[in-house]
């Protein structure tokens, strides 16, 4: 019986790269943004703050990133699994740190999470988008 395991984690300069595609893509959308990335452990690993981009993303954003490594769904599939659920829904709410809604997404390498990106700043569906942008550009790399 093995006693540990092999986990593997984005890079620095990937993360970097991961946070480049989001705020290209903000830029686009002209929503300034905060964008989080964590570690496969949801330790911040990088994150940017786009001049004008709300101070209360900050957060958001880095919980965003948490809560696509804690289960490995994104923020979105969360609340598809649990919005018909009621005990689930009014009890796991209140986790620390758990956010329910777009632009918190895993970031995963031959199947494995690697790491989670978080964004923040504009309608939810925007910050969906931009995380988007930043999971494409890491399967790219």
């Amino acid at each position: 019986m093995a006693s540990t395991i092999q986990k593997f984690t984005i890079t620095a300069e990937a993360a970097k790269s991961v946070i480049e595609a989001s705020e290209a893509k903000a830029r686009d959308l002209k929503v300034p943004m905060c964008t989080a990335i964590v570690d496969a452990d949801g330790n911040l690993k990088a994150f940017s703050r786009m001049d004008g981009a709300a101070l209360l993303s900050v957060k958001i954003a880095q919980d965003k990133a948490y809560t696509a490594v804690g289960f490995g769904l994104s923020s979105k599939e969360w609340w598809d699994f649990i919005k018909d659920d009621g005990p689930l829904l009014h009890g796991i709410t209140h986790a620390d740190r758990l956010i329910v809604y777009e632009g918190g997404i895993p970031i995963k390498q031959d199947g494995q999470i690697v790491g989670g990106i978080g964004v923040s700043g504009g309608y939810y569906t925007q910050d969906q988008e931009c995380a988007e942008a930043g999971v494409e550009a890491f399967a790219e790399l």
